[in-house]
């Protein structure tokens, strides 16, 4: 998605005091997210399962991860909404225009993480930041920023495992993007742009930021949760489906035995795996959480889950479009040494 518009207020029906209907949404919101485990554990309870069985483990989990996923997801899209409305393309390029590479990739890649950008936007992103003169490797830093660490992931990540390993992915990712769109700019690769990306005529990154505000901006965050929540929420469904069967039925010394520490193959034939695969954080960090509590080692499953975001097949077609193959396999080459790096090296450590 190329940014969210922003709809008039009286579209939505806010009220007069748009914070204090705020805070009674948040109020509700926890109220709910408080009641899942018992009423997951009730749920199961009505059904004729053994509750220790393989079916009963795989139910429970599913029906206390769907909707805690869900609301979830759409209370930080809600949030993330009325962030993204400060943030516009527009905006954005013109923040990184004219700035040197170093800084400006840690920028980059900085603002990949709060803006609403994915791999269906790659092409007019990144034709929009080769006319505005951004550099190519602080282009290809918000390029692998923006899809892999991302609020979705961050607020899930948190949700499911905690501070610790939320922050964990956000350095991780944010160093890959840095790091990678350095590298990629270092090696002076404009050459293999597509002739006709070469040749666009290079325009104004100026911009002046409408003002808009906070009750349209909530409404924003609205319209938000419609369009990513309303979009994305059969990958939930299914890679929650994924997480109860594994967590379920495999067994735990098999995950452990072929995604383990011992196992030095498991990290690149885990991003092997990864890269063909379609999907977004919403989806497949569910089926993270199983792979961990089976036994596999945070490193294989961290690097799987950056493989699946930051290098998909669809992304890399897309692509293509501008870059020449030559590019492309070197975008693809840096970006998947910087996650093996990061996978060997938490394996290693934790």
């Amino acid at each position: 998605m190329t940014g969210l518009s922003l709809p008039p207020a009286h579209a939505h029906g806010w009220r007069a005091h748009p914070r204090a209907l705020l805070a009674a949404g948040a109020v509700s919101w926890f109220g709910l997210y408080r009641l899942l485990a018992p009423a997951s554990e009730g749920l199961v309870g009505l059904l004729p399962v053994d509750r220790a069985s393989h079916l009963g483990t795989s139910l429970q989990f599913f029906l206390f991860d769907a909707p805690k996923v869900l609301l979830l997801l759409s209370g930080i899209v809600f949030a993330m909404g009325i962030v993204n409305s400060y943030f516009t393309p527009e905006r954005t390029r013109a923040l990184l225009a004219g700035r040197r590479e170093g800084i400006a990739n840690v920028l980059a890649a900085s603002l990949g993480v709060v803006t609403p950008f994915c791999s269906c936007s790659a092409v007019p992103l990144f034709l929009g930041f080769v006319q505005a003169g951004v550099p190519l490797g602080v282009t290809f830093s918000f390029l692998i920023a923006a899809p892999m660490v991302n609020e979705i992931a961050l607020t899930l990540l948190f949700g499911l495992f905690g501070w610790r390993i939320a922050l964990l992915y956000l350095s991780l990712g944010l160093g890959v993007a840095i790091v990678a769109g350095w590298v990629l700019g270092r090696m002076r690769l404009e050459r293999h742009l597509e002739a006709w990306v070469r040749d666009m005529p290079r325009g104004d990154a100026s911009f002046d930021a409408p003002r808009v505000s906070f009750v349209d901006r909530m409404a924003a965050g609205g319209l938000a949760v419609r369009e990513i929540v309303g979009r994305v929420w059969p990958y939930v469904i299914v890679g929650i489906a994924v997480g109860a069967l594994i967590h379920g039925f495999v067994p735990q010394d098999y995950l452990a035995g072929v995604m383990g520490k011992e196992a030095w193959w498991s990290v690149p034939v885990a991003v092997l795996i990864g890269v063909p695969l379609y999907s977004n954080a919403a989806g497949v960090i569910p089926v993270v959480q199983a792979l961990l509590a089976k036994g596999a080692a945070l490193g294989t499953v961290l690097a799987f889950m950056m493989s699946v975001i930051a290098l998909s097949l669809p992304e890399i077609v897309i692509l293509r479009k501008v870059l020449t193959p030559r590019l492309i396999v070197a975008f693809v080459g840096v970006v998947s040494a910087g996650i093996l790096l990061v996978g060997y090296v938490f394996n290693a450590v934790l």
